[in-house]
């Protein structure tokens, strides 16, 4: 086997079907979406179905020589517990299942099916909790309402996917949710949104705890207009690299959304190819970090298979 690569941050649903600040997102057919009043192409258009399976995903981990992936919620997607549920059964060693919870009743009963983490949309979080007021005690700091969730992981060793908001407020209370529970592994999603102003007070996280890691889902996504291979984004690696260290960082891909522009191979292959990490550095972002911290197990062997145009 080649060089050890995991996917930290991914996506997967039978089907979109909700509603988000009383906008409608709805599966279509030939891959697309009604997304936010507007028709988008929300997954590659051979997907006719618009069906996102682990079986489609794992054609695409094989293809890839991609070992295990890290499959996150967003509540753009609906709520996936009961499919995700089930393709943590199906696939125990290629998957580790987010669940989404807000609630402390709710991640127990996340907990007691199985799940090992929790999913948490920071970003839109404003918007949760002006759906379900009933939930966060506090809704101008709903990330602080949910420090018993957060305690009740840490006690269960469960592992917080959590993307935040360009938002130094709320990065700020994530500081706190770390401060206050130091034994919880987080992942802050999106590489601390690189784009924005807010990058280095979210890369900075990790450097509050010991369990925070930093993961790349999206960052293809983020510098889309600047194409393969990506040169600002590797920067970005660098820099962040440069703060926290290469062992806090993790690759991700935002699978299947960033494919409709790429390869899903070309989600990982840009970091590969650059000259601007050592190849112990790349070899701790592509997977070693992410089997340390998620703990896989039993990969299998994924040999390389010639395209039919080499």
């Amino acid at each position: 086997m080649g060089k050890l690569i995991i996917d930290a941050h991914s996506h997967l649903w039978l089907k979109q079907d909700t509603i988000v600040d009383g906008q409608v997102i709805r599966s279509m057919p030939n891959g697309r979406s009604l997304f936010f009043g507007e028709e988008r192409q929300m997954v590659p258009p051979f997907m006719i179905d618009s069906v996102n399976s682990a079986e489609v995903f794992l054609s695409n981990m094989n293809y890839a020589q991609v070992g295990a992936a890290v499959v996150v919620q967003e509540i753009i997607d609906g709520n996936q517990n009961d499919y995700l549920k089930q393709v943590q059964t199906n696939y125990p060693d290629r998957f580790f299942c987010m669940g989404m919870a807000f609630t402390l009743d709710e991640a127990v009963r996340l907990h007691q099916e199985g799940f090992r983490g929790i999913a948490i949309p920071g970003h839109r979080l404003a918007s949760i909790a002006a759906a379900h007021p009933e939930a966060f005690a506090d809704a101008k700091s709903p990330l602080l309402s949910m420090i018993p969730l957060f305690r009740f992981m840490e006690e269960q060793g469960m592992v917080l996917s959590m993307c935040l908001d360009d938002d130094e407020k709320q990065i700020a209370q994530m500081k706190e949710v770390v401060q206050d529970c130091p034994r919880l592994k987080v992942a802050i999603g999106h590489f601390g949104m690189p784009t924005t102003d807010s990058f280095r007070s979210q890369v900075a996280l990790a450097l509050e705890g010991k369990n925070v890691m930093i993961e790349s889902g999206g960052i293809t996504w983020l510098y889309n207009s600047e194409f393969y291979p990506f040169p600002t984004a590797v920067k970005k690696i660098r820099e962040a690299a440069d703060m926290v260290g290469m062992d806090r960082l993790m690759w991700g891909s935002d699978y299947p959304r960033t494919i409709t522009a790429i390869t899903y191979r070309m989600s990982y292959d840009f970091v590969e190819k650059t000259a601007e990490l050592s190849e112990a550095e790349k070899e701790a972002f592509l997977g070693q970090n992410a089997m340390r911290f998620y703990g896989f197990s039993n990969l299998p062997d994924l040999p390389y298979i010639k395209n039919m145009s080499e």
